[in-house]
């Protein structure tokens, strides 16, 4: 029996790799909702707890805010995904709230926790960017624990990965009652060029985009956590995300199989969104930089 999942090139072979973790009283629930939830914990703590005691504000303003932008996040984020994928026939209005397997759009997630934030600070009178700022740690290790949850469903992988690739990653694609084990779509092309057959077991040996995303995310969240003390203006460490995120989907993104789609079109949701994100927070970060060099300017002559 071969194994599930090798990493031909580091030395590691992942064998009996379920994506259900257990099963009480017969519901199947998946490795993937655990990573979620453990990501949601870390999330509200750096989010939460740590970053505002770091820089002196009310943790209790923050837990109020993730009461609400929790739930709704993940839920923004489950209808941004069933936006762009087919609902399944056989499912009911309840399909919506089923993602113990998966099926959340991190940009639904982003776009709605920054709706909620904006409302959060508009009704308690405090500086949006400042809060962002802040919460923003959380959101990316969520994102970074949350992405392992991708692994263990084989999903989210890029295309083809060479030989030479340090972290080309094979995946078990059947199971030896013949039933698919990897979930994410691949063409007949990506297959025949990606097909490898090792002790009479069929693997792809693709790229783990997801493990990509989620060590470009990690540095950041370092990076962010560093570089709190030395921030210039508020909104910097948001603006500082949306470059950095931007950029490394909008380019992670041509190497995914399971890219969301605009309509029947060839364009990339993602592609849009990490653009927009990414051009958006350069623009703010070159004027909140000039806006405060002006004033230390202006200070500069009045002395």
């Amino acid at each position: 029996m071969g194994a599930d999942i090798i990493f031909p090139n580091i030395g590691i072979r992942i064998n009996n790799l379920d994506p259900v973790a257990f099963s009480p009283f017969g519901l199947d629930i998946y490795w993937y909702a655990i990573f979620v939830v453990v990501g949601i914990i870390a999330g509200y703590y750096f989010g939460g707890v740590f970053a505002p005691k770091k820089t002196g504000q009310d943790p209790d303003v923050y837990t109020s805010l993730a009461i609400w932008v929790i739930p709704l996040a993940i839920l923004g984020g489950r209808i941004f995904y069933l936006l762009f994928t087919p609902w399944p026939a056989d499912a009911g209005f309840f399909h919506i709230f089923n993602i113990r397997a998966g099926g959340i759009g991190i940009w639904g997630v982003i776009i709605t926790a920054v709706i909620v934030c904006a409302v959060f600070c508009r009704l308690r009178k405090i500086s949006f960017l400042n809060l962002m700022d802040t919460a923003i740690v959380g959101l990316i290790i969520g994102h970074v624990i949350g992405r392992f949850g991708n692994f263990t469903n084989r999903e989210a992988f890029g295309g083809y990965a060479s030989d030479g690739a340090p972290f080309a990653m094979q995946l078990r694609f059947f199971a030896e009652d013949g039933t698919r084990l990897v979930r994410s779509p691949v063409s007949d092309e990506l297959f025949a060029q990606a097909h490898r057959v090792i002790n009479e077991v069929s693997y792809i040996q693709v790229h783990p985009v997801f493990f990509y995303e989620a060590a470009i995310n990690l540095v950041l969240f370092v990076f962010l956590n560093l570089y709190r003390k030395h921030k210039k203006f508020n909104g910097e460490l948001i603006a500082m995300y949306f470059v950095s995120y931007g950029i490394t989907r909008f380019i992670l993104e041509f190497m995914r199989t399971d890219a969301l789609m605009i309509g029947s079109s060839n364009v990339a949701v993602a592609h849009i969104l990490s653009a927009t994100a990414a051009i958006g927070g350069i623009a703010f970060l070159l004027y909140g930089h000039i806006t405060v060099n002006k004033k230390k300017l202006q200070t500069a002559k009045r002395k």
